[in-house]
């Protein structure tokens, strides 16, 4: 084979028609239509088109209101501050890692910070963000009561804030619509108390999580109306919230303190502000020798939840999974956006959907 074939056989050919039209802008001492450069490269229309956009996402190339492309000197390469909610939460853990892929795909550097569940550390991640000197920050810290305070360095700092599941001021909003998710949990939980126990129910348990605020507890009074919705019979003296804090170890205990006081063989219908929670309870629930009088609803659809739907002998009966795989493009996106000057929502909600044993069955088949 002669070598200049073997050469050929390196070459990127895509890459190849992206520095053709960048070459070709460079030369050009004015703006030109994308006509222009289907014309003077011979590259198919498609494949320019898809070229010069990514040129104009990355920076390289500017894109006017009249559709005119022309080069740009490179900018600096954006850098963004992550502050995630915790390592050691199964949901927090899945949104770091969908949001560090979204800005490697969209080549924008990323500093992140684990607030470990401690608002302490979050005022002091956001003391360092902004000693970095961040160009946004995307922070995900769950106690509303030190809201203000990060959200106040940031202004300060003048960089903009995405808040991610829990509002900060000044900040724009990205996360799920929490009364919503809350209200569907409810729903399932009515749905599976007329279906196995003909709408007979003792207790309903919102395990809740109040040092994020009113905003994230609208989980549980969403729950809680759903399930009045189709329960309207159940004494109000029937709802209860429980502390949970999101967490296991916490749920665990307040369920099991609750339990010792109370009868066995009682129906209990629970919903959870989180997986995490959800799996708490489960937890006082076996201990106890009590899961058959439980039906447990969670949120997020962390993998040991979808573990124990999937066994089919659980008392978990669903999960409304927040679709964290979509936080990291969305994110990224709209961090740009912002940057960019572009008008934004100030509420951004992700898509959430309802996950049980019968639609993870269907799932594997």
């Amino acid at each position: 084979m002669p070598k200049a074939k073997i050469k050929r056989l390196y070459l990127i050919p895509i890459l190849s028609k992206a520095l053709d039209v960048l070459e070709l802008l460079e030369q050009s001492h004015a703006p030109v239509t994308l006509e222009d450069v289907y014309q003077k490269t011979q590259i198919s229309k498609t494949s320019v088109y898809r070229i010069l956009k990514t040129l104009v996402h990355r920076g390289y190339v500017a894109q006017a209101q009249n559709g005119l492309y022309r080069l740009v000197s490179r900018p600096r390469r954006l850098r963004f501050g992550f502050a995630a909610q915790s390592g050691e939460m199964p949901f927090s853990v899945a949104v770091a890692h969908s949001v560090a892929q979204a800005a490697a795909a969209a080549g924008v550097e990323l500093l992140q910070l684990d607030n470990r569940y401690d608002p302490d550390i979050a005022i002091q991640n956001a003391e360092e963000f902004v000693a970095k000197r961040v160009d946004l920050v995307l922070e995900f810290q769950v106690e509303e009561r030190v809201a203000p305070r990060v959200a106040h360095i940031f202004k300060k700092a003048d960089i903009p804030l995405v808040a991610i599941d829990v509002p900060h001021p000044n900040a724009t909003y990205f996360g799920v619509d929490n009364f919503d998710v809350g209200y569907e949990a409810g729903s399932l939980l009515a749905q599976h108390a007329l279906r196995k126990w003909k709408g007979k129910v003792d207790w309903i348990l919102g395990v809740g999580f109040s040092e994020a605020g009113s905003f994230v507890e609208a989980r549980i009074t969403g729950a809680f109306d759903g399930i009045r919705e189709r329960l309207p019979d159940l004494p109000a003296d029937r709802f209860l919230r429980l502390e949970g804090r999101g967490m296991r170890q916490p749920s665990q205990l307040a369920v099991s303190d609750f339990l010792r006081v109370q009868r066995k063989g009682q129906r209990i219908l629970v919903a959870a502000a989180t997986d995490s929670s959800a799996l708490g309870v489960l937890e006082a629930a076996r201990q106890a020798e009590r899961e058959s009088e439980f039906a447990i609803a969670g949120q997020d659809c962390i993998p040991e939840i979808l573990e124990e739907m999937r066994s089919g002998k659980s008392a978990i009966i669903g999960s409304v999974s927040h679709e964290a795989d979509s936080y990291g493009p969305r994110l990224i996106q709209l961090g740009i956006a912002l940057l960019r000057g572009y008008t934004v929502p100030p509420y951004n909600y992700v898509r959430h959907r309802v996950v049980t044993p019968e639609s993870l069955g269907a799932e594997a088949e």
